[in-house]
């Protein structure tokens, strides 16, 4: 017997504000019954578990310990300035001259996240 992984789970001060932020983030729709001022809402992704924020009234005060790490489906450092754009942080840039490494964002609410090199980006310094 096993347990399926059925959401991850975001506590929030906005939480509709924040599944917009990652709505756009991963191109996937919000839960058609979210409206502003929802306290809890998810994003319904095409595979896996669902992201789902649940608004919560104490505020984030230390480094998640459980955080998403991202692949876009371009390249990294054009999709950190796209997240940038879309209202992230960055607050540490683990990108090497060789093309390898990570780029450490937070969401506009403070939740680290990372992205990765794509596909295309690890095999051209393979």
């Amino acid at each position: 017997m096993v347990s399926v992984v059925q959401n991850v789970a975001i506590d929030c001060a906005d939480a509709y504000g924040l599944a917009r932020f990652w709505s756009s983030v991963t191109g996937s729709p919000l839960d058609p019954e979210a409206v502003p001022g929802s306290r809890e809402t998810q994003v319904l992704l095409p595979e896996g578990p669902m992201l789902y924020f649940n608004q919560v009234p104490e505020a984030k005060t230390v480094k998640n310990r459980v955080h998403l790490c991202l692949r876009p489906e371009t390249s990294r450092d054009p999709e950190v300035e796209r997240l940038t754009g879309l209202g992230a942080t960055l607050v540490n840039d683990l990108r090497n001259p060789d093309g390898s490494g990570w780029a450490v964002l937070a969401d506009p609410e403070g939740n680290e996240f990372c992205v990765l090199r794509s596909e295309s980006d690890r095999a051209a310094t393979s």
